[in-house]
């Protein structure tokens, strides 16, 4: 079952889309407001999402352009009542893939979420050798965002995919805190925060506990490195 995140702040708009997609066998997720979107899109994985453009709190063209640094293969299909060209110009040129103005006729909007899934699969099928990095018995796939060691999948949210995708394109060499917050995270480095070692330590649960030979390690006083010892 394919599964789609709306961020629509109408919400009559938003429930019957959501039912719509629902008769049609999709499983569906709503937000009302852009940050409510960013964490869904963020911790869990959708996929298409279906975006609204004048939304609270984050505007629908930050939030696909932020996801896009995260998940350049989600499908985005912008639903909005911006129907002038410059506002279309501006949606794909932050990274949605179609666009789909207000008030349209339902069965338009299933047949593009349709041609955007469909899209999706022809770009994951079948995924290049590039795609696939392997460390000992752990191995990451980029194309389909699937984890997995001693051939157990392993779900992870997207920013512990991201940041396990880093440290393992950069196997053997230590990776400083500093530049896992400014490539991970995108934010500048903030000597309070503890953000990276919290990640770290979920994936050290995810992908390591259980598992043999550890591959995440500690370089005390600097960062991480991943490899096997």
């Amino acid at each position: 079952m394919k599964t789609i995140l709306l961020v629509e702040d109408d919400r009559r708009i938003a429930q019957n889309i959501s039912r719509g997609l629902t008769d049609e066998g999709y499983d569906t997720a709503v937000a009302y407001d852009g940050l409510e979107g960013r964490q869904l899109a963020f911790s869990n994985a959708f996929d298409l999402l279906i975006l609204d453009i004048n939304l609270p709190g984050l505007n629908g063209y930050d939030l696909c352009r932020e996801l896009r640094a995260e998940n350049p293969h989600l499908p985005v299909l912008m639903l909005t009542a911006l129907g002038e060209i410059e506002d279309k110009v501006i949606g794909l040129g932050v990274g949605a893939d179609d666009y789909l103005v207000k008030p349209f006729d339902f069965r338009e909007l299933l047949a593009r979420v349709a041609a955007c899934l469909r899209r999706a699969d022809l770009r994951t099928e079948p995924g290049e050798p590039d795609d696939i990095i392997t460390v000992a018995n752990l191995t990451l796939n980029r194309t389909t965002r699937e984890v997995s060691r001693d051939q157990t999948i392993i779900e992870l949210t997207t920013k512990e995919f991201v940041l396990l995708e880093y440290l393992m394109q950069h196997m053997g060499r230590a990776i400083s805190r500093l530049e896992l917050t400014e490539h991970v995270w995108r934010i500048p480095f903030d000597t309070g925060t503890n953000v990276v070692e919290v990640y770290v330590n979920y994936l050290r649960k995810k992908v390591d506990r259980d598992f043999s030979p550890k591959l995440i390690h500690t370089r005390s006083g600097y960062g991480y490195v991943l490899k096997e010892e």
